[in-house]
């Protein structure tokens, strides 16, 4: 494959003020009110395709949606389709065929590798698969590969909405372009921090681009990483 730009990447999240993504009991994060739902959905409107991890898509049942008219309006004018792909990255390849998910008006792909399940169908490249409930299957690769085949796929925008260890992963080797955080006003506590603590990344430095003021005193911040 020649080598292509990598996607921009921008990682989604509302959190505790304690940066916790989940009560200490743990189970399917409920942050974030209508105005987090707003900024959700705008980025859900910018970018090409949702990136989400098996577990969370487990745990929640379903994806995203946009739903706000100007939002679709807005993708309709610009050509794109009225939802982002969304990709479900896991190891195993085994996603509950009765989640809510596979009834959304959504095109759905599956990132996993190939020997995973025996999914039938594949090709002779072993670079899609057709999976059940999914109109693609690309092959669990190291990151900076997997990024460069979306991208060739014309992925170029991609939204990370969790979980915690998708977006450390990504973190970890500095791929994540963008942070937005809806700061939500509770204090957990608990384990369940939005990069998990066994984790360690890389030092890096963001600049901050956006602030604004959201329903339910929360307040989104978004930062564009400098490097290194």
């Amino acid at each position: 494959m020649s080598q292509v730009p990598a996607p921009q990447l921008r990682l989604v999240l509302a959190v505790s003020l304690d940066g916790r993504l989940a009560p200490a009991e743990g189970g399917a994060a409920q942050l974030g009110g209508s105005g987090d739902r707003r900024v959700l959905e705008e980025s859900l409107a910018w970018a090409d395709g949702c990136l989400m991890g098996a577990e969370t898509l487990r745990l929640h049942g379903s994806t995203c949606l946009i739903r706000a008219p100007d939002l679709l309006e807005q993708r309709h004018g610009a050509g794109y389709p009225p939802q982002p792909v969304a990709l479900v990255v896991s190891r195993s390849g085994q996603i509950p065929g009765q989640l809510p998910f596979f009834q959304q008006p959504i095109e759905r792909w599956l990132v996993a590798p190939v020997s995973a399940a025996p999914f039938p169908g594949q090709l002779s490249d072993q670079s899609q698969v057709q999976a059940p409930g999914f109109q693609r299957h690309l092959p669990l690769e190291p990151w900076p590969r997997l990024l460069s085949r979306l991208a060739a796929e014309g992925l170029n925008r991609l939204l990370v909405l969790g979980g915690a260890q998708l977006g450390a992963s990504l973190l970890r080797e500095a791929l994540i372009d963008e942070l937005q955080l809806t700061l939500c006003p509770q204090v957990l506590g608990g384990p369940h921090s939005w990069v998990p603590l066994q984790e360690a990344c890389p030092g890096s430095h963001w600049r901050l681009q956006e602030t604004r003021p959201l329903d339910g005193d929360e307040l989104m911040l978004r930062y564009a990483r400098k490097g290194p």
